[in-house]
């Protein structure tokens, strides 16, 4: 079985001399493996194809994948969306009481997965020409545990409830309040129940005008509140702070104990609480994806984490994502980088107010707290951007800044960026960044065109490129999976040693702060209207400085080390709370 794939927005036939047609063997001996589509892009004919991989290393883009894979009934196509196109082998199976987690990387499936479980997609088992036709599909699947789920679908009777992944779209498609969106879904009485619940505020503001925690809490609240027997989440964390990811687990938790639950969640920490079954999928970004057995979740997120998948025989990557039982410390005597004094800062009717403090040399300091208590505001004063009205920042070095919310130039490329950046080093750029954060297929596209996960790592790599002593990175985990965030760590923290600088970052993902941390900022306060900013802690310390105020407890993974949350009231939970152990439990 071969798959080759045309990826639409790298490849520019106006910018090359035709090298896939030119270069390839079968063509220069006469058989037809690529012609020409009416836009002058090239189709290549998979039967015919020989895979030798010339077309895809002569291509000045990068706009061909082309991969052979062993044939075997277990990966038949599910859905295929053209002939040179993504294509879905295997689906999940969602299970009645149980919530259901899928993990894998961006552009392996997932969101296609549920949109073909929800209806919203009908299978068409590979042939791409024809649309979905359901008799065809329901003798595919007769014998399978999905055969009832797609009979309900065909006949109407299946009811389903899909909290989509981009949120931001919502204003798009209603332009009314918040409030009105709810009201549409359920009466008076049980839209106010899960308005406290969820902490919903800005009810009576239009969609438009909310913000992304605000719209994802909305998203939430409306997929809760409408009956039906089958709720999909794809990616509810996102825009979420650490306590509000918490209360969202476990609403979703407490829905799966009644309905089908199926979950996709980048955040392994939540994916782990909520779930409690997990398919891995696997394969190759935008070529095609493969969605395993059902897996118990420790299993499959150790199994994720390892990189291998022993019960398919499959290594999901070369090298494995490992957590130390204590992430390393730099030394706590070390000089003083950069020092504040009491600030204050008020904007509108919002107050921040931070405690003394400094960011030692060599250090890499996580910032923990809730959305909307300053962060934000506190990374700005740091950076020079915004001024404190009481207290003054001295900062006589050089500061790199990656903001929160990204916005790409127009008619740029990647390269053109990078290449562009002050300090601009080819040497660090193709030794320290360009492998880890994946950055070669991007090089020759424009940044409009990139998605949220690449759009962030240029963003992250444009960052570490800049000389400076101190390095300040806000939510730089926002829009990637769950490999990429470890490795995003990680590159964020060598870059630290081998320039011996400083960073803070802040973060809402409990893995990517224990994974690059040193110690800890934690923020506190009433989102909107105050917050204070109190360390920096030794990282035991600010983890139960800020636990305690959750009420949540973490234990380790025995096999792996990565921090899991403990269910409330569970015997690790009221021992380590007895302990005023939070996080670490040894």
């Amino acid at each position: 079985m071969r798959v080759a794939v045309l990826h639409e927005g790298r490849c520019q036939p106006k910018r090359c001399m035709n090298e896939c047609y030119n270069f390839c063997p079968p063509v220069r001996n006469g058989v037809e493996v690529i012609t020409w589509r009416e836009d002058d892009k090239p189709l290549v004919s998979e039967p015919l194809c020989i895979g030798c991989g010339i077309c895809i290393h002569k291509c000045p883009h990068d706009a061909l994948t082309i991969i052979n894979l062993p044939e075997g009934d277990e990966r038949e196509t599910t859905h295929r969306y053209g002939q040179n196109d993504f294509r879905l082998f295997r689906l999940p199976s969602p299970k009645e009481g149980q919530v259901v987690g899928l993990l894998g990387a961006n552009g392996t499936g997932k969101t296609t997965a549920i949109s073909l479980l929800a209806g919203e997609l009908v299978p068409n088992l590979g042939d791409w020409e024809l649309a979905g036709d359901w008799p065809v599909v329901l003798e595919h699947f007769a014998g399978t545990e999905l055969h009832a789920h797609f009979a309900a679908l065909a006949d109407g009777s299946a009811s389903v409830a899909l909290k989509p992944q981009y949120v931001d779209q919502i204003p798009k498609r209603f332009a009314g309040t918040l409030r009105e969106l709810l009201v549409r879904v359920a009466d008076d009485v049980r839209v106010a129940e899960v308005v406290a619940e969820l902490g919903l505020t800005g009810l009576d503001q239009p969609l438009a005008k909310l913000s992304g925690g605000e719209l994802q809490k909305g998203a939430i609240a409306a997929t809760l509140l409408k009956e039906a027997e089958l709720y999909f989440f794809d990616e509810p964390c996102s825009y979420l702070d650490i306590e509000q990811r918490l209360l969202m687990a476990q609403r979703i938790a407490a829905l799966g104990a009644t309905k089908s639950v199926v979950v996709i969640e980048h955040d392994l920490a939540i994916l782990d609480y909520v779930t409690e079954q997990l398919h891995l999928l696997y394969g190759e970004p935008n070529a095609y994806g493969i969605v395993s057995q059902p897996l118990g979740v420790r299993h499959g997120i150790n199994s994720y984490l390892e990189g291998e998948l022993r019960e398919e025989n499959v290594r999901l990557r070369d090298s494995r994502i490992e957590f130390l039982a204590h992430p390393p410390r730099t030394g706590w005597d070390a000089q003083p980088l950069v020092s504040w004094p009491e600030l204050e800062k008020q904007q509108g009717s919002f107050k921040l107010k931070t405690a003394t403090g400094e960011i030692l040399q060599g250090q890499v300091l996580g910032v923990v707290g809730g959305n909307a208590t300053g962060k934000t505001t506190f990374v700005r004063m740091l950076a020079g951007d915004l001024a404190p009205d009481i207290g003054k920042v001295e900062l006589a070095l050089q500061v790199s800044y990656k903001p929160q919310y990204i916005t790409p130039q127009s008619d740029v490329l990647v390269e053109e960026l990078l290449r562009s950046t002050e300090g601009f080093d080819e040497h660090y750029l193709n030794t320290e960044l360009m492998n880890p954060l994946a950055l070669e297929t991007l090089m020759r596209q424009d940044l409009e065109s990139l998605s949220g996960g690449e759009l962030q790592r240029v963003t992250i790599a444009e960052c570490l490129l800049r000389e400076a002593d101190l390095y300040l990175f806000d939510e730089p985990s926002a829009y990637l999976d769950a490999n990429q965030r470890m490795v995003a760590a990680r590159t964020i923290r060598r870059c630290m040693e081998r320039r011996t600088a400083s960073a803070l970052v802040v973060d809402h993902d409990v893995y990517f702060i224990d994974y690059v941390s040193d110690g800890l900022l934690c923020f506190s306060g009433t989102p909107g209207e105050h917050g204070l900013a109190e360390g920096p802690f030794r990282m035991r310390a600010g983890m139960n400085h800020f636990l305690k105020r959750l009420d949540v407890t973490f234990r380790r993974d025995r096999n792996t080390n990565r921090p899991r949350i403990n269910k409330p009231g569970s015997r690790l939970d009221r021992a380590q709370k007895a302990a005023g152990e939070y996080y670490y439990s040894s």
